[in-house]
């Protein structure tokens, strides 16, 4: 599944995306792409039990 996190500024973004993410489902495969901001999150899981820890590492997706 794929997220456009409309906020992304570049630095630390990527890793606490990435920290958030393991949070909610350690064994998900993620992929931060910064240049087109979007997050490639491979998981069994449903991509609404993610937007919670996009939250929680301060992005918004779209």
């Amino acid at each position: 599944m794929k997220f456009e996190v409309k906020n992304m500024t570049g630095g630390d973004d990527s890793r606490v995306i990435a920290k958030a993410i393991g949070s909610v489902h350690p064994d998900a495969k993620v992929d931060v792409d910064e240049s087109t901001r979007c997050v490639t999150v491979g998981s069994w899981l449903l991509a609404e039990e993610f937007l919670i820890a996009f939250e929680e590492a301060g992005t918004t997706c779209g």
